[in-house]
């Protein structure tokens, strides 16, 4: 111990707590712009203060009077451009401080999720939905058409139709109830992203990339399932793997439920509409939700 406080002479409990917290801002800052645009970003604005550095260690006067007459001005630049990135970051702070999570109170509102987003990859129908957590999207719910309704798997089903008039966009649940749909989504621009990603999958991510929401998207091109949470995806999910992964992100249990299948692959949306119409789904016990034929 004395030969180790004699080879560090000035470090202090205050200097170690002072180390910690310098690297805990620069992990959560790298985990932060890690996969994301800012990434790219980072890597300008480090050159230039290399560039910045070499002007004044070789004495390039006019280089280094450029850099420092607009540098005060790169400082509001970067926080125009971050800006996105700086919302994330003071919410996530935020709901680190005060330790608060989404609660839900209705146990089946989302299996009714679930089982929409099945039938919707059995018939290749295009959907996203995206669920409300803390971070409130009253913006994107007045840029669509408001429902207030409470959510169902026939709600879903119906709004989702190819031939209906409010298919075209998002739905938006907060908590037990359908918000609004054919909402407009800020699309990511993430260059990670994949080429095979279209529109909805980039509207998908864009708005967890704005806030803490979670987005249930569904393919019109190949039915496969995906969700999207703080601006990354989770592509070609089971109905199951769907559940589970709800179930965690809402930190509750979600039941699980028999699923409705659809005896014709040729059927289309319009025939098990019309059959769900005349069926008794909407009086489906919670144990066991079903289609009747």
């Amino acid at each position: 111990m004395t030969h180790f406080s004699a080879a560090w002479p000035h470090l202090s409990v205050t200097a170690i707590i002072d180390i910690l917290l310098v690297a805990l801002v620069i992990y959560e800052f790298l985990a932060l712009i890690k996969g994301t645009r800012a990434a790219l970003m980072m890597v300008g604005v480090a050159v230039v203060g290399f560039a910045f550095y070499f002007s004044r260690l070789g004495e390039l006067k006019t280089l280094n009077w450029l850099i420092s007459t607009l540098l005060p001005y790169g400082v509001f630049a970067l926080i125009v451009v971050f800006a996105p990135e700086l919302r994330q970051a003071l919410t996530r702070m935020g709901r680190k401080i005060t330790l608060s999570r989404a609660q839900t109170s209705e146990a089946d509102a989302y299996d009714d999720i679930v089982l929409a987003a099945n039938l919707f990859s059995q018939n290749q129908t295009g959907a996203l939905i995206v669920i409300e957590r803390e971070i409130g999207l009253r913006t994107y719910i007045e840029s669509g058409v408001p429902l207030d309704a409470h959510i169902s798997y026939d709600l879903l089903a119906t709004i989702f139709r190819p031939s209906a008039p409010l298919h075209d966009g998002a739905v938006i649940v907060q908590k037990d109830r359908v918000a609004a749909a054919a909402c407009f989504l800020p699309l990511s621009m993430n260059p990670v992203l994949s080429t095979q990603l279209g529109t909805r999958h980039r509207a998908g991510i864009g708005v967890t990339e704005e806030t803490d929401a979670i987005s249930v998207i569904v393919s019109e091109e190949t039915g496969s399932i995906s969700i999207a949470v703080g601006g990354r995806i989770e592509r070609d999910l089971s109905v199951e793997q769907l559940r589970e992964r709800l179930g965690g992100l809402l930190r509750r249990y979600v039941p699980q439920s028999t699923l409705p299948t659809i005896t014709s692959d040729n059927e289309p949306l319009d025939e098990v509409e019309d059959d769900i119409s005349r069926s008794d789904v909407g009086r489906r016990s919670d144990s066991e939700p079903r289609i009747q034929r």
